[in-house]
């Protein structure tokens, strides 16, 4: 994301200028723009004229219009993200009050204005901004007649290419129309991946399955990349990781990338830091239970007494349409760095982000136990009864 401009007052209001360059930035733009939220980008309306004769004829403009935000829509496929709203300046061709969508795409321009800037909405655009924040890997999950292919950033898991290709049993004696099959599909995988992930680019390309196809898919990938001199495959082979996955599936990429020698491999990443922040949670949850909490009433709980190590949040409370709840979330990420605790927010199109929102999208790692926070759940229980 290119920051062309940036003006915000002390008070919090103000206004930034950006650039979407990829998908990413998008999802970065959908996570920034809120009900209530100024928008101002150049758009496509369709125009009526009327000719002295009284004649109509329909035209398609390019305007700058100016709309208040009452609606967002994230294509994720497209990577174009649709703004709905009223326009609230003067324009030639679009009246006061009329609603308008407005296409955020890539390489295009947009104005956003908030009467207030909190500091999760700050530091959203310069995590965008920097570009050092990608998380660069890529990720091809198989088994025999089924592959994804997927490019993981910090901010989401994008699936690429699916492939589903039926390959004929093996036979006794008969393994020839199986092993064309298996090559068939090797093929088509490799071109998706060569396709949809910028070698040069990836940190690293994760390969994974159960049982042997991962090793028959490398050999017969350095085989074909060999015979045919593709210095793109050759040069990246030393980024390629073989690992074990239970299927050829997206979520399996969960214990993929908490495979230990994947985690040590991508340890600079955003997005290996959210997934080893959840393993933690889930093994705290499990072995000492009174230091792990989530839900919103168990975790401000833990933060009252300045007791949270760890924060995990998801960025889908940030896009509340209810303000106050917008604000509460802000509210316990300052509070909680205030009193010096870590805060990581997941986002929602990412695989850890996914297995949060199952925990009703905030949990927290404590510095100590308090048991005394389900106890006190429990005599709540017992004076409603």
């Amino acid at each position: 994301m290119k920051l062309l401009s940036r003006d915000i007052d002390k008070d919090g209001k103000g206004r930034v200028s950006l650039v979407p360059e990829d998908a990413e930035d998008i999802w970065h733009a959908y996570n920034l723009i809120h009900p209530g939220d100024t928008i101002r980008a150049s758009t496509i309306r369709k125009v009526q004229t009327e000719s002295a004769t009284g004649s109509s004829s329909s035209n398609r403009v390019r305007t700058t219009l100016t709309i208040q935000a009452e609606d967002t829509d994230f294509d994720t496929h497209g990577a174009v993200l649709r703004v709905k709203g009223r326009n609230v300046e003067e324009n030639q061709y679009v009246k006061m009050g009329a609603y308008h969508t407005i296409d955020i795409e890539a390489n295009r321009k947009f104005m956003l204005y908030k009467t207030y800037w909190d500091t999760v909405s700050i530091e959203r655009v310069e995590m965008a901004c920097d570009p050092t924040q990608h998380a660069d890997l890529a990720a091809v999950v198989m088994q025999e007649g089924i592959a994804h292919v997927c490019l993981v950033t910090s901010c989401m898991t994008l699936v690429r290419a699916k492939i589903d290709q039926p390959i004929p049993r093996k036979r006794k004696g008969h393994t020839s129309q199986h092993d064309k099959g298996l090559q068939k599909f090797f093929e088509t995988v490799m071109q998706a991946l060569l396709r949809h992930a910028r070698l040069d680019v990836v940190k690293c390309v994760l390969v994974a399955s159960p049982g042997f196809v991962k090793d028959q898919f490398a050999e017969y990938m350095w085989q074909t990349a060999f015979k045919t001199d593709n210095k793109q495959l050759l040069e990246s082979k030393s980024k390629f990781l073989l690992v074990h996955a239970s299927s050829g599936f997206k979520h399996s990429l969960k214990e993929v990338l908490q495979d230990p020698a994947v985690m040590a491999r991508l340890s600079d990443t955003k997005a290996a830091g959210e997934v080893k922040a959840l393993e933690t949670f889930y093994r705290t949850l499990q072995d000492d239970p009174s230091k792990a909490y989530y839900g919103y009433k168990h975790v401000e709980r833990a933060n009252e007494a300045q007791a949270i190590e760890t924060l995990l949040c998801s960025d889908k409370l940030f896009r509340s349409l209810d303000l106050s709840e917008r604000k509460k979330y802000v509210a316990l990420v300052d509070s909680v760095r205030e009193y010096g605790g870590d805060v990581k927010i997941f986002s929602s199109l990412h695989i850890s982000g996914e297995q949060l929102e199952q925990l009703t999208g905030v949990a927290a790692i404590l510095r100590y136990p308090m048991p005394e926070i389900e106890s006190d759940d429990d005599e709540d229980e017992e004076g409603d009864d």
